[in-house]
């Protein structure tokens, strides 16, 4: 494996989720590691959160409320899609994020617990998302439409930026924004990341293809709902932020659908994220890098909420 030019921090951040790999490569002893990995990263939620799981659409989501009231009109939301690869993840991975959004911005924040491959193949996470977001526009909160975003991070970027496109092919109002964080959004081997970061920490080249392998099963001829990057036009898309890792093989992903996005007219801030890894949102108060881009993000969602 060649050097990555990482900092100190992020190289102990690396080496801790890494002593969590198990040998077991089973899908199970995958899904297992990956969870304990997630436990060890979670700190205690902050105070004052009012957190429920319940079902939407037939779908088991996780909503944090902050102990703020909701203005009479409606208030602001982020549905947030967890990573995972489309394998792995589910509502206690992703807890450490959505409980700081919720309590950071003091905003209902939604996450969504949507059904994982191989088991469950494309499309049935992005039905799943689709499904939990019609259903939050009819009820059982009052939200602001106007104030109402989708975030994720990487198999939880492709589908937040699939949501969005899908509504706006549907004709209908579409998320007052999308915050992508290292997304994989179908970019293909030829870009430079792949081979520059191949063997990148903590996600390889050939990770990435073995996890879209799992989620495209059975899917012939894959389109932009699967793959975002193979969408035939990219305008009337919601303003974007798009951060990236620097040393990540889905870099570029994100980088050219910034470049669409910014080329439709859609307003588009790009973070190229310096020092940063795939998966690092877990070393929030560990690694300074990482409270950098965390500072871009809180900033972006604020001012949209």
């Amino acid at each position: 494996m060649k050097p990555y030019p990482i900092s100190e921090q992020m190289s102990a951040f690396v080496e801790k989720t890494v002593s969590f790999n198990s040998t077991d490569s089973s899908l199970d002893g995958l899904r297992q590691a990956y969870s304990t990995m997630c436990r060890a990263f979670t700190p205690p939620r902050p105070a004052g959160l009012y957190v429920v799981d319940f079902e939407l659409a037939g779908v088991s989501v996780r909503s944090y409320q902050p102990p703020v009231s909701p203005p009479t009109g409606g208030g602001p939301c982020i549905v947030y899609l967890h990573g995972g690869g489309w394998v792995v993840g589910d509502l206690e991975s992703h807890d450490f994020i959505c409980a700081e959004l919720a309590s950071t911005l003091g905003v209902l924040v939604i996450a969504v617990d949507y059904r994982l491959a191989p088991e469950h193949p494309f499309p049935a996470a992005f039905n799943d998302c689709l499904g939990v977001w019609r259903a939050l526009r009819s009820g059982p909160f009052r939200l602001d439409p106007g104030r109402t975003l989708v975030a994720g991070d990487s198999a939880g970027g492709n589908l937040a930026a699939a949501l969005c496109l899908a509504l706006r092919d549907a004709g209908e109002p579409v998320p007052a924004a999308q915050v992508l964080i290292y997304p994989g959004l179908g970019g293909d081997r030829s870009l430079p990341s792949r081979s520059e970061c191949i063997d990148a920490p903590l996600l390889a080249s050939s990770d990435v293809d073995c996890y879209h392998a799992l989620y495209l099963r059975g899917t012939r001829q894959p389109g932009a709902y699967a793959m975002p990057l193979l969408a035939g036009h990219f305008g009337g898309l919601p303003p974007a932020l798009i951060a990236v890792a620097q040393f990540d093989p889905l870099r570029d992903d994100g980088v050219l659908y910034a470049e669409h996005l910014q080329a439709a007219g859609v307003p588009t801030t790009l973070y190229y994220g310096k020092g940063l890894v795939h998966g690092c949102l877990r070393a929030r108060g560990q690694v300074a890098e990482v409270d950098l881009l965390y500072e871009t993000l809180l900033g972006f969602l604020a001012d949209r909420l």
